[in-house]
């Protein structure tokens, strides 16, 4: 399991581009990452959505953004991203599994998709799934992060052997991640963040009451901001008592319903969370909206990399697609 203990920024992108300058190798250890669904200022890209799992033509998963495996492997090697695929989102309505032993063979199947290669060849797969498409071919993705929306049967068992999968495997460190919504407890996450272990949390601090957009600068106990709750859970009820919490953000006023402040504001919401052991960094949904949102990005990494330099620890930036 990756221990988390880095402030950073994370952004959500339906799609890999291009990044624009070098950047020191993304890891979930330090705290100034930032994390988008893409760019140079990201650390972790998580590419949303994986909208169904094993509901899609031949009972295999459906994803929306288009193939990227050349893109995956420019990121991960030249520029030391961690590539994650977003599992869920709002228009996930496959409902979970008919029972544990499905639930299990359906992360065997992700991971044959989209770990490494040599999965193939787990017994624990059916036949047919020997030779089941990779869409991002050699590729190895760095992780999942679980954008769950609707209540889903079997989660728990699914997540489990997704976690032990990547324990098994001592090639390469892999992040299971989830991005809940931020009031507490999340009814549709609780019983899997209960019981699975993960590497952070990308809450969605935004669309609820219990938003960035009630933090009151100044005041140690906030009335409706909850990064404290979330603080408590990671140190006292987490299944990993190293998870990190980021604080998810829209990009710009049009990318979620409610919820989106400016640079400065969030600013001051950063410098509020650094004070916090579990603080990861900052996520955002999604990456288009980032970039139309000319400026934002450059701000926040900035004000992120600011808490970072204050308390003498490496950068990172993690940049994907996990929220929505």
């Amino acid at each position: 399991m990756v221990r988390v203990d880095s402030r950073g920024l994370v952004f959500a992108a339906r799609a890999i581009l291009m990044l624009l300058a070098t950047v020191s190798e993304a890891s979930i250890h330090t705290r100034n990452n930032v994390a988008v669904y893409w760019d140079s200022n990201i650390d972790i890209i998580p590419m949303a959505f994986l909208t169904q799992i094993s509901t899609g033509a031949g009972e295999l998963p459906v994803l929306n953004f288009a193939n990227q495996q050349d893109r995956c492997s420019i990121c991960q090697q030249k520029y030391g991203k961690k590539i994650l695929l977003s599992i869920g989102g709002a228009t996930y309505t496959a409902g979970g599994f008919s029972s544990p032993a499905v639930a299990v063979a359906a992360a065997d199947l992700i991971w044959s998709m989209f770990g490494p290669q040599r999965a193939l060849n787990s017994t624990t797969l059916r036949p047919r799934d020997v030779t089941t498409l990779r869409p991002f071919g050699r590729a190895v993705l760095d992780g999942f992060n679980l954008d769950l929306e609707s209540p889903i049967k079997n989660g728990v068992p699914s997540a489990g052997q997704l976690r032990r999968l990547m324990k098994q495997d001592r090639v390469k460190e892999y992040l299971l991640t989830a991005a809940p919504q931020c009031v507490y407890p999340d009814v549709v996450n609780n019983a899997i963040l209960s019981n699975v272990p993960f590497d952070a949390m990308f809450v969605q601090f935004y669309n609820n009451p219990c938003g960035v957009h009630s933090f009151h600068a100044g005041v140690t106990n906030q009335s409706f901001f909850d990064f404290s709750t979330w603080d408590d859970w990671a140190c006292t009820k987490s299944a990993n008592p190293h998870v990190k919490v980021f604080v998810g953000v829209p990009a710009s006023p049009e990318a979620a319903g409610s919820g989106c402040v400016s640079a400065s504001a969030l600013g001051r919401v950063i410098d509020y969370c650094k004070h916090f052991g579990s603080f990861g960094g900052v996520t955002m949904w999604d990456a288009s909206q980032a970039y139309a949102n000319e400026g934002f990005v450059g701000d926040v990494k900035s004000a992120v990399q600011s808490v970072s330099s204050r308390v003498k620890q490496r950068e990172t930036v993690v940049r994907g697609g996990g929220m929505g």
